[in-house]
């Protein structure tokens, strides 16, 4: 059995979608071919979600503006939806998730810079990179996340932390993790599977770690693994669309999925493949039981961070690094030049692709107005009805899904916020999930890969 799983994904393939891919080919670009500030030059680091969008969204609204995004991966890859790469969902491939940066910059007039952005000198408005430095005029961070595996784990030595890092990979982060823990499916043979979400504070993608839940529970169940995916989490069933999950997971995987609510993983043995934790009776119990779990995979999700670029271009921030915000704008609240989308922000809004592209689109009418000397009112068009839609798929065979829609507010104090609903589908005979959703959460992906690519 475990020949035929391995057989069923091909590492060849995704070295041959790699090597196909342009900006692979085009990586030697040098940060010096892009042109000086003309007075209204914007400047872009990161480009996932926020960063393309924002890039191509400044351009339509007025070409004269000279938009660099700044990258430091040669190819692009979305973390929505890929959970279902790892459930073994027909017609999903690692190729539907990557993308060529130099195809969208050509067709709409931006530029786009490989590198790895090392300093930024807000005083001067430059950016240093492995390429070179550029002047920018207005620039935006648009960084993502970090792994906190030291705070999380401060008696791990940097050996230890890349030891698991690399044994147990996150997957939040676009990139080889998702090859690798799709490599370990693939290759396991019976036995358990162990998901922990990231214990504290925020972490992108909230439901992403349940929906990867019923995807690998939806790849054990069709491969006929015997094990279980136990899931080590602190939230005590209080997470993202939960009751939605829960309901799924009780319907369609109830001798598969083990939940377990109240619990603090304490240690990680990659050469045993064994992790220790202290399970809790409940929320109040202060003692708790320490166990050791065997496992075959393990996806393991430190705490977030957000990414050392904004603490590298001196704005505010709060304690755990994210960029301050000037009231309901996108702007930083130490510095009219900078703005911020996507992860980064203090926003009360929730950490996904479809909020990363709402930021950007607000911001990017923001920064054209601030260029070409025009009021605008942040607040305008607040509250903003669905301006987060979020599916998660939860079974394969048929496939279903759930969803959650937030509002996002203004809120007490000049703050933005989010009200979420998770609604019951039409087509859900009185469930959360439906064939429906699933439909809307693929063309949902491919709508958006298509608007940053096309």
């Amino acid at each position: 059995m475990a020949m035929n799983r391995r057989d069923t994904f091909k590492l060849a393939g995704i070295a041959a979608v790699t090597a196909a891919m342009p900006g692979v080919a085009m990586a030697s670009e040098k940060a010096e071919a892009v042109k000086k500030t003309n007075g209204k030059s914007v400047v872009v680091i990161g480009g996932g979600f926020g960063g393309l969008t924002i890039a191509k969204a400044l351009k339509k609204l007025d070409k004269s503006l000279e938009v660099t995004v700044i990258e430091k991966n040669n190819v692009f890859m979305a973390c929505p939806f890929s959970n279902t790469l790892l459930g073994g969902l027909d017609n999903v491939a690692l190729d539907n998730f990557v993308g060529d940066y130099y195809q969208p910059s050509a067709a709409h007039g931006y530029s786009f810079v490989n590198a790895t952005v090392t300093a930024i000198d807000k005083a001067a408005k430059t950016v240093t990179t492995t390429e070179g430095s550029m002047s920018y005029d207005i620039l935006v961070l648009s960084p993502g996340i970090a792994y906190d595996y030291a705070g999380q784990f401060p008696k791990w030595s940097k050996e230890k932390i890349a030891e698991v890092s690399q044994a147990c990979p996150a997957g939040l982060i676009p990139g080889n993790e998702h090859i690798a823990l799709k490599r370990q499916l693939e290759d396991m043979d019976d036995g358990n599977i162990i998901i922990v979400p990231p214990a504290k504070g925020k972490f992108r993608c909230p439901p992403a770690p349940y929906e990867r839940t019923s995807m690998v529970a939806n790849y054990m169940k069709n491969e006929g693994i015997k094990g279980k995916v136990i899931v080590l989490d602190n939230k005590d069933g209080a997470f993202a669309k939960a009751a939605a999950f829960k309901e799924s997971w009780a319907d369609l995987f109830p001798d598969i999925i083990e939940y377990k609510g109240t619990t603090e993983v304490t240690d990680i043995d990659p050469k045993a493949k064994t992790i220790t934790y202290i399970e809790y009776a409940n929320i109040d119990d202060t003692k708790g039981v320490v166990k050791t779990e065997k496992y075959e995979v393990c996806n393991f999700m430190p705490n977030n961070k957000c990414s050392p670029v904004i603490e590298m271009a001196g704005i505010k921030t709060n304690g755990a690094g994210y960029a301050i915000m000037d009231g309901v704008s996108f702007r930083s609240a130490t510095d009219k030049n900078i703005y911020v989308i996507g992860d980064a922000v203090t926003h009360g809004i929730p950490p996904s692709g479809q909020t990363a592209i709402w930021c950007a689109h607000r911001a990017a009418r923001q920064i054209v107005d601030q260029m070409n000397g025009k009021a605008n009112d942040p607040a305008a068009g607040l509250p903003a009805n669905a301006a987060n839609v979020c599916y998660s798929m939860v079974g394969g065979k048929p496939e279903e899904a759930i969803m959650v829609t937030h509002e996002f507010i203004l809120g007490p104090n000049n703050t933005m916020g989010s009200v979420a609903s998770v609604p019951k589908p039409k087509d859900g005979n009185g469930k959360f999930r439906s064939a429906g959703t699933a439909k809307a959460t693929r063309e949902w992906f491919k709508g958006v890969m298509r608007e940053m690519f096309a």
